[in-house]
């Protein structure tokens, strides 16, 4: 999605989630944790960043199939994109599919499924790296004809839609609607770590492809749900969360034979040869009963973090506004630091102690590279930014500082 609509709806994904907040406090329900919250937001940011660097790619493979490889050319109206539509929600259907089917799809798409709570927050807890993997199996579109424009609304469009289906606070709706269309009862069954409910329900807008190819299940409302992975991250570091089951693959890989290494990249979830045991089997969280992940800090450290959070939305904003003005040394560079920053924030949750190291050289480093790139490229702006961003250090040194000396107090840094 390009930037520019993006900075359009986040107000409206904050005002979303604020009501629903409002809307589960009120009933004393515990569908939000900070923590947890902040975390998808910080790994759907990184999403966000990861795609400036994919999209002319993938877009650039799409034109170049479109422009000399498409068997014809639809013109762009509104009929086309209804084709659009339905033709990627078909092609997602199966990138979704295969992204729960296939260890080397689910090993990047099981990220969106980490969050052990169920609300808007977690739409928005995007993988960084299956877009890039699944990519292909919508190539056969362009080939159709479908103009490069239509098929990015059509994307729009359908993302959009999953949006709001991310709740519990929104039962079934009208039984010809959940018959044709995601909904929330439907996609809360997707996220269910219930057996029963694994690898269900996979469409992004129309139910009927679930129908149609044996995937879908009703969702029964006396059954409890228990949401995220069958085996739980336990970590709010946001690298280790997009990468970890790959670091995984490749640790069981060492201990099989050769053939066995390539059949594992493309085997179910949970699959071992025989002689490591077999496939795994599906741990059952009703009889479990599991306790959530919940390393968490100070009201101090929290309200440090959401500070951060925000000004790192605003500054990832600009930064993909103006992605392509920017030299390819100061992409780079401010690409890192808010990884830096991501990292940073998962890291203070969890209490590291060297946290406080890093966050003061990254305080350091980001105002060293903001003016110097200001002082450099934007000299006219140097003055206000050197102000305003010495004032702001100052101000989170100290914050973080007195945040650090109260949970040091507590003896509760690791």
């Amino acid at each position: 999605m390009h930037p520019a609509y993006m900075l359009l709806i986040i107000p409206f994904f904050f005002l979303a989630m604020g009501i629903e907040w409002l809307y589960a406090y009120s009933r004393k329900k515990d569908w939000y944790r900070l923590n947890d919250s902040v975390n998808n937001l910080v790994i759907g940011l990184g999403q966000q960043l990861w795609s400036l660097l994919s999209k002319v790619l993938l877009l650039g493979l799409y034109v170049l199939i479109y422009d000399n490889y498409a068997f014809f050319h639809i013109p762009p109206t509104w009929w086309s994109f209804v084709i659009a539509l339905v033709a990627f929600d078909f092609f997602f259907y199966w990138a979704h599919r295969w992204g729960h089917e296939m260890n080397i799809f689910w090993a990047a798409h099981l990220v969106h499924h980490q969050s052990e709570e169920y609300n808007l927050s977690v739409a928005l807890r995007q993988s960084w790296f299956h877009n890039i993997l699944a990519f292909v199996i919508f190539l056969p579109i362009p080939f159709l004809g479908i103009d490069p424009k239509i098929f990015g609304a059509a994307a729009i469009v359908q993302t959009l839609y999953q949006f709001p289906i991310h709740t519990r606070a929104i039962g079934k709706l009208h039984p010809w609607i959940e018959y044709w269309f995601n909904t929330p009862s439907h996609h809360r069954v997707h996220h269910a770590t219930n057996p029963k409910y694994i690898d269900k329900n996979h469409a992004g807008l129309f139910m009927i492809w679930d129908r149609l190819f044996g995937t879908f299940i009703e969702e029964e409302t006396e059954t409890e749900i228990y949401y995220g992975i069958t085996t739980q991250l336990k970590s709010w570091n946001p690298v280790w969360a997009n990468t970890h089951y790959f670091v995984e693959m490749f640790q069981k890989a060492r201990t099989m034979k050769w053939l066995d290494k390539f059949r594992m990249i493309f085997a179910m979830p949970g699959w071992l040869p025989d002689y490591l045991g077999g496939t795994q089997p599906i741990p059952d969280p009703v009889k479990k009963h599991p306790v959530k992940y919940n390393a968490d800090t100070n009201t101090y450290f929290k309200v440090y973090v959401v500070l951060q959070y925000f000004i790192m939305l605003g500054g990832a904003s600009l930064y993909m506004v103006h992605f392509k003005e920017i030299t390819l040394f100061y992409k780079i560079v401010f690409f890192l630091l808010l990884l830096i920053t991501m990292l940073i924030t998962g890291a203070i949750f969890e209490n590291k102690r060297w946290v406080v190291y890093a966050e003061y050289l990254r305080l350091i480093l980001v105002m060293i590279c903001l003016n110097t790139f200001y002082y450099f490229w934007h000299l006219s702006w140097f003055n206000f930014t050197i102000i305003v961003s010495s004032i702001a250090f100052g101000a989170c040194v100290i914050f973080f500082t007195y945040s650090y000396f109260t949970r040091k107090k507590e003896g509760a840094l690791q």
